[in-house]
């Protein structure tokens, strides 16, 4: 009986240490800042959170998070299925999609990080640069063009969702609305083409370099200024007048995360959320949502 306790024992122990082994291996594989996971991105981000991760990754180098741009509405599909744990959109869940995660068991938390703006671009030569939003609403629907060619990012993205949803209010884009490629087509094609007029996100005509009034935007496109019937005064995406609410085109980017325990996705929102994410998008020429920022006045020509 002896000889065979001895045998039992050592038998016992290895069993457990194997169940650990197989526990570890089941459970989560990354943690805040450790383990490699795959997100979804807003495209209309994609500068600034490109800026994130490299800051990111230098300053946990175990971590590996990859960041794949695309349409808002693939980054919702993205969540709703499990390929991404967390996504950088600018709309919040809607009830209906509300519903749905709590069929299914999803648990998410989100949190609005920045206040973004769209852009609206003009060619480089352009004379005729402050528009009413009655302007462009007119432009838009095509009931007064004026010539223009109107073109988009993407037709399912969210500069297309915000423009038909809250300026349009639901109603149609004209005939003289194109969809571009990407961002950066949007402001290739305006560039080369007089009567074109683009709409992107702030995030792709800001200067890289940072900069003041007409040097916080990118030279190859003119950046028209939207007049505002509150305050008699026209704007352009400066940074204050976002933050101010007064430039009339602006929108929020929000992170929507499903993560249940301390994971990677939950360690890059909280970057995000924190000084240095937040830093990174007022550099970006955002407006971050999650400090404090002080407005101070100042003289800047918004025509």
């Amino acid at each position: 009986m002896r000889g065979l306790h001895k045998m039992i024992l050592p038998a016992a122990v290895a069993i457990m240490f194997a169940a650990c082994g197989e526990d570890k291996k089941d459970g989560p594989t990354d943690t805040l800042t450790v383990g490699k996971i795959e997100i979804s991105v807003d495209e209309t981000y994609q500068p600034v959170i490109e800026q994130q991760l490299k800051v990111f990754d230098s300053s946990f180098p175990d971590a590996k998070i990859t960041a794949k741009y695309k349409a808002e509405n693939d980054c919702f599909k993205d969540l709703f299925e499990g390929k991404s744990r967390i996504i950088l959109v600018t709309r919040q869940l809607t009830q209906q999609e509300k519903d749905y995660c709590e069929q299914q068991k999803i648990v998410t938390s989100s949190l609005e990080l920045v206040r973004d703006a769209v852009a609206v671009v003009l060619h480089p030569d352009a004379t005729d640069t402050v528009f009413s939003v009655e302007g462009i609403i007119g432009i838009l629907t095509g009931a007064n063009a004026k010539g223009y060619t109107v073109v988009f990012d993407n037709q399912s993205s969210s500069t297309v969702r915000y423009i038909t949803d809250s300026l349009l209010k639901g109603g149609k884009l004209g005939a003289n609305v194109f969809a571009a490629k990407g961002n950066d087509s949007v402001i290739a094609y305006v560039a080369k083409n007089p009567k074109a007029i683009g709409f992107v996100g702030l995030s792709y005509v800001g200067n890289p370099d940072g900069g003041t009034g007409d040097n916080e935007f990118i030279t190859n496109v003119k950046i028209a200024s939207i007049w505002n019937d509150a305050t008699k005064r026209s704007y352009k995406p400066y940074q204050a007048y976002i933050a101010q609410k007064v430039y009339p085109f602006s929108r929020n980017l929000y992170y929507i995360n499903r993560e249940t325990y301390p994971g990677l996705g939950t360690g890059f929102a909280n970057f995000l959320a924190r000084d240095r994410g937040q830093l990174i998008f007022a550099h970006a020429h955002l407006f971050p949502l999650r400090m404090n920022i002080v407005i101070r006045d100042a003289a800047i020509n918004t025509q």
